[in-house]
């Protein structure tokens, strides 16, 4: 595949939570095990994060009885403002992508922007839609 057929994400989310409670819920694995990549059919079944330039992250959806792998490396991690690392799906694709989220101050919150880069053409949409579903199912587990 060319960059050609490569698209990038943009997706923003509003929170009425602190850039640390936000950020810490990307890379604590009690808190990331709640929601970071957790469908509705499924359970999320194994986190492991080493939230650490170098350091690596596997989260397990279980769904249907089948796990699926969400894995990581870790290439900037700035407690609360920056986070990012490469990304890939093992059973659905070879291909590494990247991400990169940024949270700044907001009206007594934060806003969170992320950016995920290498994305197919075909999975712009899917992709899209992925990350919004997941950042409001943080939003939600914020306010519990």
């Amino acid at each position: 595949m060319s960059s050609d057929d490569r698209a990038t994400v943009r997706v923003s989310h509003r929170f009425n939570a602190s850039p640390e409670r936000v950020f810490d819920a990307w890379i604590e694995p009690a808190k990331a095990g709640k929601w970071l990549f957790a469908t509705a059919t499924g359970r999320i079944v194994r986190t492991e994060i080493d939230a650490r330039p170098g350091g690596r992250f596997t989260i397990v959806d279980r769904r249907d009885g089948e796990d699926v792998e969400h894995t990581g490396q870790y290439l900037e991690v700035e407690r609360p403002r920056r986070l990012v690392f490469e990304f890939s799906v093992p059973r659905y694709s070879r291909e590494v992508t990247r991400v990169t989220i940024d949270i700044v101050p907001a009206d007594g919150g934060c806003l969170l922007t992320l950016v995920h880069e290498g994305v197919f053409q075909e999975y712009v949409t899917r992709t899209e839609g992925g990350w919004k579903t997941l950042l409001t199912s943080l939003e939600a587990h914020l306010a519990q």
